[in-house]
């Protein structure tokens, strides 16, 4: 197989088999906990990633990363948590105080249900390695995953609360994570959003930050910056890719023609894809070379549409 040929392989990636809504146990949840499941048809010691979506969304978003991690050797499984508009849980009502807690509480329990997603897909049964395990997230879901990467979160006494991560988790990504609490939180996010005063000092899990250089909150007077703090502040997250003039949806990572993607930019999420599985193929000891390879190539580029910064 010649270069260029291997190169459009690379691409282009595998077949993927995808699943949903698959459900899993859980039994104290408002409403039944399902996930979506992507796998490539063929292969065997797939590496997982789970993936926790932004406020509002479902197992069915996000598709230019997860059918592209999945097409590329991952099994990529995608709750629908409760803040989901499909559940119609608003921030008035009874439950909503408790989401933060309960979308961690999604992850943990598709990890201890992995049994029962490999028999959910057919043929996955046997093909999971379940030693490479990654968390990633896109906004509040960012916030999910570093969760389990060791991240905590400050009470309103000031005190670091309860370690909620997972030592299946080896790896992590955050992208457009939101940053530190305090006097810069608007009111609203202070009196609604209690996980928005994390402590990034217990993030020790080697994560990669990805955030967009215009992505200015509507939670927080800080200016962009803000969604670098788990790069700034936690000992793991070695590496952050910034992407300039990127806002929240980082050019559609959620999805090109939904509300939220105000930046419509197909390069850059072809870059998202690429980067990410760079950074998971290393980040997970499948292949060493390929984040360092895959950071130079994107750091040489003589017109360049990001920044890579490594601690």
């Amino acid at each position: 197989m010649n270069d260029r040929h291997s190169e459009r392989h690379h691409r282009a990636g595998t077949p993927v088999v995808s699943v949903a809504p698959v459900e899993l146990f859980a039994p104290d949840r408002p409403v039944p906990l399902e996930v979506r499941v992507s796998a490539p048809a063929a292969g065997t010691n797939l590496p997982v990633v789970v993936f926790s979506h932004g406020n509002g969304w479902n197992l069915d978003g996000y598709p230019p990363l997860t059918a592209f991690w999945a097409s590329h050797g991952f099994v990529v499984i995608q709750p629908t948590h409760l803040d989901s508009r499909r559940n119609g849980f608003g921030f008035d009502h009874p439950v909503f105080p408790t989401i933060w807690t309960e979308r961690i509480a999604d992850l943990t329990r598709i990890l201890d249900q992995l049994d029962t997603i490999e028999i959910a897909v057919p043929g996955l049964a046997g093909r999971i390695d379940r030693s490479r395990v990654a968390a990633t997230g896109h906004s509040w879901g960012g916030q999910t995953a570093q969760s389990l990467l060791g991240a905590r979160v400050f009470d309103e006494a000031g005190q670091v609360g309860q370690d909620m991560s997972d030592s299946r988790v080896t790896a992590g990504i955050l992208f457009a994570a939101t940053g530190l609490g305090g006097e810069n939180l608007h009111p609203f996010a202070q009196a609604n959003f209690p996980f928005m005063r994390p402590s990034f000092q217990e993030l020790t899990t080697p994560t990669l930050v990805v955030a967009g250089d215009h992505d200015q909150s509507k939670m927080s007077s800080r200016g962009p910056d803000w969604f670098t703090d788990a790069y700034t502040h936690s000992p793991g997250a070695t590496d952050l890719l910034t992407f300039y003039g990127a806002e929240h949806a980082l050019g559609g990572i959620v999805g090109y023609e939904v509300a939220e993607t105000t930046d419509e930019n197909p390069e850059r999420v072809a870059a998202i894809q690429r980067m990410s599985t760079a950074y998971l193929r290393t980040a997970l000891r499948i292949d060493e070379t390929s984040w360092p390879a895959t950071r130079a190539a994107f750091s040489d580029n003589a017109d360049p549409i990001g920044r890579v910064d490594t601690k």
